[in-house]
């Protein structure tokens, strides 16, 4: 399985840099088995049944995007310059890992200052950058959130500088538990209206929490897929949550998950047998064509990078043919990609 199996044309102007407004109104393409559809994300209550579940990730994004200065005294007087620095993943003795642009001209020991409250000293470098924050707690909190910006992914931010609106934009509705450092996108087309309607119509709703870190943007650099490995990331199946697939599935409902993080934390979680148990971990779980699915029945997700491992996940779902002419369809009828674009329901045949 070569990694050009997983490759298509896009064109740059396909790239959103803004969601859709309201959030339900994004274009919506339907997959269910052989045939394809084009709705709207509004339409959702019409095009699921009563008791589907729809499983959703209520991580919350932090502003983990700063710009600050770094300080350090030298021989000939005290040295400082600025430094763009996003923040990746906690670490269990409390610092962080962290990107930094210009990486090599930092040194242990020197101090980044962005803001009056917030600053961090730089105590590793061996094996990628680690700081340590002169705040913790919820006081970190506070000063991250009225020093930070929201880590916007590499190709929107390349095309423009995060912005106020993004704290809402990159946020949805129901985020809860900061940790992530990119968006459950798919979950940014959900508005109040929208789950009113669902609700309404019988579906049902469960919560779990990935925290996703950015190494969910990483490139794959093998040829041969097999041979790649995932970035982990922090996630929580809480008993009740369990309880509640299981239900579902008993009563025979689907699970749908909203995005490939929360689809890849309830495959981690589901016995071969498809019964969810409660867990809390990391997770590296790599889904690619030939994995054998224990609980997903469908999936809502945007529509990916050529070459990612989220175009494996997705055609390890509906097949590499089927998923083919699903983007092709896509392209030919101007869907837009990526985090801030259009979605599609992808309901797997059944043999």
């Amino acid at each position: 399985m070569k990694l050009d199996d997983f490759d298509f044309d896009l064109p740059e102007d396909r790239i959103a840099t803004r969601p859709a407004r309201p959030r339900s109104s994004a274009k919506l393409l339907v997959a269910d088995g052989p045939e394809t559809r084009d709705c709207h994300v509004y339409d959702l209550p019409d095009l699921l049944q009563p008791g589907d579940r729809l499983v959703l990730n209520d991580t919350r994004v932090i502003p983990a995007r700063l710009t600050g200065r770094r300080h350090r005294d030298t021989a000939q007087g005290p040295v400082s310059a600025k430094i763009e620095v996003t923040l990746m993943e906690p670490q269990p003795d409390g610092a962080w890992s962290a990107l930094a642009k210009p990486l090599r001209k930092l040194a242990l020991g020197e101090t980044v200052v962005f803001s009056e409250d917030l600053s961090a000293d730089v105590v590793g470098l061996e094996g990628g950058l680690r700081l340590r924050f002169n705040l913790s707690g919820a006081d970190f909190d506070t000063a991250l959130n009225a020093a930070g910006a929201m880590p916007l992914p590499p190709y929107i931010a390349g095309k423009r500088a995060p912005d106020e609106r993004d704290r809402e934009d990159y946020q949805t509705i129901w985020a809860k538990r900061a940790g992530a450092v990119a968006a459950p996108t798919a979950s940014l087309h959900f508005d109040e209206a929208l789950i009113a309607a669902l609700t309404a119509r019988g579906v049902d709703f469960t919560f779990v929490t990935l925290h996703v870190g950015a190494g969910t943007f990483l490139p794959v650099t093998v040829e041969d897929v097999t041979t790649h490995k995932m970035h982990a990331e922090w996630g929580e199946v809480r008993e009740k949550a369990a309880d509640e697939i299981n239900a579902t599935r008993a009563a025979g409902g689907r699970i749908i998950p909203v995005g490939t993080t929360a689809l890849r934390l309830i495959e981690t979680a589901a016995d071969a047998d498809g019964t969810m148990r409660p867990f809390e971990g990391d997770t590296d779980i790599f889904i690619y064509p030939g994995y054998a699915w224990r609980v997903t029945d469908a999936l809502m997700t945007n529509f990916h990078l050529p070459k990612s491992t989220l175009m494996m996940l997705v055609s390890a779902l509906m097949g590499q043919e089927r998923i083919k002419q699903i983007y092709a369809h896509a392209l030919a009828n101007k869907y837009r990609f990526f985090s801030y674009g259009d979605a599609s329901l992808l309901i797997p045949s059944r043999i």
